[in-house]
Formats: C-alpha cells, structure tokens, sequence
C-alpha cells in the first residue's frame, strides 16, 4: 500500500519561492516575512494537505537545483510549465494562467513585428520563458539585455537604458501602481502563440509522485470550493485562473 505523501512529514515541507520581490505573488516585508498570493495559495495547500510548511528563498536561476537536491521541496514562485522543465521535474495542474506583455515609455507605439522591433533594446530577466521567446523572435534585429531580476530589468527601462521590458503582464501591471513608473504603460500583449495558454504551476520532484497527486487533490478542492477566489480576491481585480476555466 502507497502511503500519502503526508504520512512521511517528519520536517515542514520547504516551499522554495525566488529571492527577489514579484508583487502581487511573492513579497518579503521588512521583518523577513513572505506575503503575496502565492504564499497564501501555498500555506493552503499545505493545510489542504496536513502538513506544516515554511517558506525558504533562492536565486530564481537556482530554484530547481535547489529542488532536485532537495533543500527545497517545492516551488511556487510563477514558474511557467514548459516541456524543457518537465525534463528535469514534474509540475502540479496549473494555478493560474498569465500573458506576457512589453512596457514602455507611455505615448510609444510597439509593432511587434522584426521590423518593428529592429534596432530595440529589449530588458528581461534571465532564464526564463520571456527570455528564451524575444531571443527566439527578435535576438538577431534587438539587444536582447538579460537580468538576475525583474526589480533590475524595471529599474533599467526607468533609468532609460533599455527601451522595452517583456514579462508577465500581471507583474507589469502590479510595478505600474508605483511612483517611479508614471512615465510607463504597457505597449503591446504578447499573443500565446505556439505556447497556446501559459499556465503557471507548482514544481516538484519527480520521484515524490505522492505529494504531487496530493498537492494536485488540493489545488482543485481550493478551485472549486471557492477558497481560491477567495484567496486571489486581494490581490487581482481580474480572474488570474483565467482561460484555464474553460
């Protein structure tokens, strides 16, 4: 008989989120405690699955390093599902959909075609799906200019060192609310393309296929039994599961 993964809880489960602020997701305040959504979708999880759970940073590019050699036990922190990452872990059902966007001096206009993006300077952080995508489409017409954050990629296009920034729309959106960015707005919407819906889920190891089938039973209770729209209520004016409900 396989035993849930709960019944193997000798320590509280690590959740690894990214060490750097991703507002309205993951935050830390100034006495070291995380906050954002998906800590609160994370902490749920964990009550929906008995155990105790704590949250534990790293780098974003170490994330799953940290993962597989098991000082973390499982990511949250906006982690697209590509087929590139399921090589190396599994991820759970998705819990939440996102889009990518390009923000920009306001009054700009953005053609996202070669042409159009030709002779750009494009921000962006590193190792991650935006990244790969604008050097795929635009790598040989733009600079393509790569950062350990999104904070650091935001920060260059106010100080007017890149033209564009590309990255989830919903982050954008959030970095938009600050005081620092009242000559930005969002340019132009990224269509899905061949990625179809970009769905964001939870990563983990791929011999722990109990806790995964266990975190996969909670997200989908969370989904239907009202507690994740109660979660995301306030933090997002919109429906963040989005396209993946239909």
């Amino acid at each position: 008989m396989t035993l849930p993964a709960s019944a193997f809880a000798i320590e509280p489960l690590k959740i690894g989120v990214a060490d750097e602020p991703y507002p309205p997701f993951t935050w830390k305040e100034p006495d070291g405690k995380w906050k954002g959504f998906e800590i609160d979708l994370s902490m749920a999880i964990c009550a929906a699955i008995k155990m105790q759970c704590v949250t534990v940073d790293a780098g974003w590019d170490d994330l799953i390093h940290a993962l597989t050699t098991k000082k973390i036990d499982m990511i949250m922190s906006s982690m697209v599902i590509t087929d590139e990452r399921r090589q190396i872990i599994d991820f759970s059902i998705p819990y939440y959909s996102t889009a990518a966007a390009f923000m920009g001096p306001k009054g700009s206009v953005l053609v996202l075609t070669r042409d159009g993006m030709k002779g750009k300077t494009i921000g962006v952080q590193g190792s991650t799906t935006h990244a790969a995508d604008v050097q795929s489409k635009f790598g040989d017409v733009a600079t393509i200019r790569t950062y350990p954050t999104q904070e650091e990629a935001n920060d260059e296009l106010v100080a007017k060192r890149v033209d564009v920034v590309l990255a989830d729309k919903v982050a954008l959106a959030e970095f938009l609310k600050e005081p620092q960015s009242s000559g930005l707005a969002i340019l132009a919407d990224v269509p899905p393309g061949e990625r179809g819906i970009t769905k964001v889920g939870a990563g983990l190891r791929k011999e722990d296929k109990a806790l995964t089938g266990e975190v996969n039973a909670a997200i989908a209770t969370l989904l239907t039994n009202g507690d994740y729209d109660r979660l995301a209520k306030p933090y997002f004016d919109f429906d963040i599961y989005g396209l993946l409900r239909k």
